[in-house]
């Protein structure tokens, strides 16, 4: 497996270890990473803490031309919110674990210009279908049903 996939669903494993949503996201520039994150809203009480979310804020203050030249790794297809930043950034790549458990935004990523990989990663699914049947109301509020 790729090492920033891999990376991300260590992110993903520590959301769930903490009693929050297995989600996770790295943010890669030049070959190396320069944010990492998990889905922390129940851990922080947060209405934004997506993995992605949680990424970018731990990659800090970043010019545009480090993002345009980065790739996002995440476990689950980004919601509409973790678009509109990765739009919003203008990055350019985004490398998905898998879309089985939720089907994000990646037709809008994809109009815009975006090159969007999913992978249909086996752990990632797993992780995600654990979560789903064992803590339905939570996933649904992470996903605003």
């Amino acid at each position: 497996m790729d090492k920033f996939m891999q990376a991300a669903i260590e992110e993903a494993q520590r959301g769930i270890a903490e009693g929050g949503i297995p989600i996770g996201s790295v943010l890669v520039y030049r070959n190396q990473i320069i944010g990492r994150g998990h889905n922390r809203r129940v851990q922080q009480g947060s209405v934004i803490l997506h993995g992605e979310m949680d990424a970018l804020e731990n990659a800090g203050r970043l010019t545009a031309a480090v993002y345009r030249q980065s790739v996002l790794y995440t476990t689950l297809s980004p919601c509409v919110m973790c678009s509109g930043a990765i739009l919003l950034y203008g990055i350019p790549e985004v490398i998905i674990g898998e879309n089985r458990t939720f089907m994000g935004e990646e037709k809008l990523l994809q109009q815009r210009g975006v090159k969007t990989t999913v992978l249909q990663e086996a752990s990632c699914i797993a992780l995600m279908a654990d979560f789903i049947g064992q803590q339905p109301g939570l996933w649904h509020e992470d996903i605003g049903v």
